[in-house]
């Protein structure tokens, strides 16, 4: 058997961790360690010769990561934006042109406008879901459409396969952020893109106890220029040395043997809770992808498995009463990040989109966003009302 013919949760479990051939250990060992003896000059024992370049607990996981994606080769990070900014640096150059979504990820925003533009990169924001804004904004010198699906707070959601399209017609690449749908829930790759991203502090770790970032490249992928995206990378990776720690990349790995088992638990808790919010007379919008009167419903049924554990919502009091429930609750905790076993509540508007405030980014001042963890579903919705019914 292959790692593409086995299911999804037989790859997370095996792929790049066969059992140690010298002790049998069933789980990769944590290999910290900075160098490597070589035999003679340029001796080297598996190909390590330094922990910045490769070490065998990292490797583990790139292979996983990759097995998991459909891709040719995984790349490891020590967060989600080094691994953006290695990107960046691989297959673009001053002059280029690159395509966000209109509601990015705050901290993407910031790394393409305050890091990326000076060093001579341009872009805009066409709203992804209008595919004809989307074709009028590319450029002769577009080299990259840059995918958000769900989006981050407002679970936008993008046609992969349909950008896809539009980007190798254009000459251009496409990325997927795939934070929020995680491997098991959508693989953008068999949909055409050319690099998955993954802040692998959320759902790949999923215990929130590790910062990590990862890339994923479809194998054949190449830039405007014919470069092989596969190889940029991992020399990119390499010289700019942002890379995963030993034990950091073996807290993902960990993490992802029960991607899916935990993504399954997300999703009944994220159905329930909307339904309950749904009924609550203080909100006044839910947004989810899974609702059937959401913009992208049918993309998303058609492109995910389901449709996650990300929930945002808006109420009906406004931005006062929407940070007083934040603070509230009890079982919620009020915390930035997301895709961990237990539950958080945050106000995107005061925390990890305050950012963003005043641009065409910014979110509405009522919505509360919520990353359902997989407690009982019964305890999260007792604590949602108590803190709703005093304060919406």
């Amino acid at each position: 058997m292959t790692d593409q013919t086995l299911g999804f949760s037989s790859r997370a479990i095996h792929a790049g961790q066969e059992p140690d051939p010298t002790t049998g250990a069933v789980v990769p060992p944590i290999y910290a360690t900075s160098t490597y003896k070589q035999d003679g000059i340029g001796g080297l024992r598996g190909g390590y010769e330094y922990s910045r370049s490769a070490n065998p607990t990292r490797t583990a996981l790139e292979e996983c990561l990759a097995a998991l994606e459909g891709g040719e080769r995984g790349f490891a990070f020590a967060s989600g934006l080094a691994a953006e900014d290695t990107l960046i640096r691989s297959v673009l150059a001053p002059g280029d042109h690159v395509l966000l979504p209109s509601d990015a990820y705050g901290g993407t925003h910031r790394l393409f406008d305050k890091v990326a533009r000076p060093w001579g990169i341009s872009f805009d924001t066409p709203p992804q879901s209008d595919l004809d804004r989307v074709r009028a904004a590319v450029r002769p010198e577009t080299r990259l459409i840059w995918v958000e699906t769900p989006t981050n707070p407002m679970l936008g959601i993008a046609d992969i396969e349909a950008l896809a399209t539009i980007a190798h017609d254009a000459g251009a690449l496409l990325v997927v952020d795939n934070t929020f749908a995680s491997s098991y829930l959508q693989q953008p790759i068999a949909l055409g893109a050319d690099v998955v991203l993954h802040s692998t502090t959320k759902y790949a770790g999923g215990h929130s106890d590790v910062v990590g970032g990862a890339l994923v490249a479809r194998q054949g992928a190449k830039t405007a220029a014919g470069d092989d995206v596969s190889e940029r990378i991992g020399f990119h990776q390499n010289s700019m040395g942002a890379v995963a720690g030993p034990f950091d990349a073996w807290l993902v790995l960990r993490g992802l043997k029960t991607l899916a088992v935990r993504m399954e638990r997300h999703c009944d808790n994220a159905e329930k809770v909307v339904d309950f919010l749904l009924s609550h007379p203080g909100v006044s919008t839910v947004h989810y992808p899974g609702l059937a009167d959401h913009p992208g419903h049918e993309i998303a049924k058609r492109q995910m498995r389901r449709f996650g554990g990300m929930v945002s919502f808006q109420l009906k009091g406004g931005e006062d009463v929407a940070a007083k429930v934040v603070a509230e609750t009890q079982l919620w905790t009020l915390g930035e990040s997301l895709g961990g076993v237990e539950s958080l509540i945050e106000h995107p508007g005061r925390m990890t989109h305050a950012s963003v405030a005043g641009t065409d980014l910014a979110v509405p001042a009522d919505l509360v966003r919520l990353s359902v963890g997989i407690e009982d579903a019964d305890d999260l919705i007792a604590d949602l009302r108590q803190s709703l019914d005093r304060l919406a």
